[in-house]
Order: C-alpha cells, then sequence, then structure tokens
C-alpha cells in the first residue's frame, strides 16, 4: 500500500505550488513531496518549505519513500531519537526517582557543555540519559535504541561513547567529553549533597578535572555557591 501523504490521488488544491528561489528571486515548482529542487536560473538547491517530515521524521522507510534526505531532516530524525530516548530511559528506571534525576540532571549539564563544544547533541544527549541504564545492565543501552529501531551507526555511536565512558577510556571526541564532564557534575553534586566532600575540595578538583569552559561555569555555579 503507498503511503497516503504521497499518493496523488488524496492530494488537495495547493499540493503544487511555487516559492521564490532563496539565493536569486525566481520562482520555483514543487510538488508538495518533493524533499529539494534545484532553481533553474541560477542552479541553487533548496529543502521545499512547506515539506510536512511529520512521519517522515521517525519512520525507518522515510528515505525509500521521499528519496535522499535533505541533512535538516536528518537532524531532525536525530533530534526525535534523543526524545525518545529520554522517554524509555524514565520507563525502564521505573519509580527510581533518584537515578531519573540523576539521568535528567546529567543531560542539562551535557546539553550546554556539548553546545560550547560544537558537539553532535543527539548523541550527547542520548549518551547522557543511557549512562543511567548501562552500569547496571550492560547492553541495555543498545536494546533501548534497537528497541527504537535507531539507525546502525547511531546505535554505534552512542555505544562507542558509553563504552568509553564506562572503561574509562579517554578518548578524543567533543560527544564522550561532554557526557563525561556532566557525569562529574552530577557526581560531585551528590556527594556535596551527601556530606561526604567538602567545597574547598570540589574547586580543586574543578580546576584539576573539567576542561570546557562551559562545564566550569556550571560546576561552580551549582557546587562552590
Amino acid at each position: 500500500m503507498k503511503c497516503p501523504g504521497q499518493d496523488t490521488q488524496y492530494w488537495k488544491p495547493g499540493a503544487i505550488f511555487e516559492v521564490p528561489c532563496p539565493q536569486c528571486g525566481r520562482q520555483v515548482e514543487f510538488f508538495k513531496d518533493d524533499t529539494m529542487r534545484k532553481c533553474n536560473h541560477c542552479g541553487h538547491r533548496f529543502v521545499n518549505p512547506q515539506l510536512d517530515f511529520g512521519c517522515a521524521a521517525y519512520c525507518k522507510f522515510a528515505s525509500q519513500c521521499l528519496g535522499n534526505l535533505p541533512p535538516e531532516l536528518l537532524a531532525q530524525k536525530e533530534d526525535l531519537f534523543k526524545d525518545r530516548v529520554a522517554i524509555e530511559v524514565k520507563r525502564a528506571l521505573k519509580t527510581d526517582f533518584k537515578a531519573i534525576g540523576r539521568a535528567v540532571r546529567r543531560a542539562r549539564y551535557a546539553e550546554k557543555i556539548g553546545t560550547d563544544l560544537q558537539a553532535n547533541m543527539a548523541l550527547v544527549l542520548m549518551a547522557a540519559y543511557l549512562l543511567e541504564i548501562d552500569p547496571a545492565t550492560k547492553g541495555g543501552a543498545r536494546q533501548i535504541l534497537e528497541k527504537l529501531e535507531a539507525p546502525q551507526p547511531m546505535v554505534d555511536q552512542v555505544c562507542r561513547i558509553l563504552d568509553a565512558l564506562q572503561d574509562k577510556i579517554e578518548e578524543p571526541g567533543p560527544e564522550i567529553r561532554a557526557v563525561q564532564e556532566a557525569d562529574l557534575i552530577v557526581q560531585w553534586e551528590d556527594l556535596l549533597k551527601s556530606g561526604q566532600i567538602e567545597q574547598a575540595e570540589l574547586e580543586n578538583m574543578i580546576n584539576k578535572k573539567l576542561e570546557s569552559s562551559a562545564a566550569r561555569q556550571q560546576a561552580r555555579g551549582l557546587l562552590l555557591n
């Protein structure tokens, strides 16, 4: 059965339209299911501004349905997986609210650090959430990603980040660093709340262990005030 969104018999008026080329301003004709078109005047290729990515953002058959997916859609697919992973992790942790809290804090801190490091934020946030799962259930992160039918390259990248973190392997890469530094902040925050560490010790550890300016700024604001 053909996807109704792509079957022309279901199309309504306005399914074929013109939009100005962002490069030269000439009109370019689009069909509603075109992902990209090339301007016949200047040769500029651009994404269909009225394309509803909707199901294509998560459907594993989107590339077959819509052809070669533009980078904008690929980024949107990664963002959707990030949100779905967060939900699955919370579901897996059930009523362990301390663990859920750690995962949420780690993701929040990692987001700021990863942005500062120009990391792939979808990978950073998925790893930040899944790190709460994998130490207790080795391979649990991969199971969650495969359950969500994440693309295999994405599964492998996230698991590589988690393996490096759990085995304490120092590897280059902004994604690993962002999650690692965020996790350190979460650990120190918990130690401080439980009285197992003093602020004076923390200041030295922040300077020694955290390399990114975003991580140091967050740590000082959370732990030294």
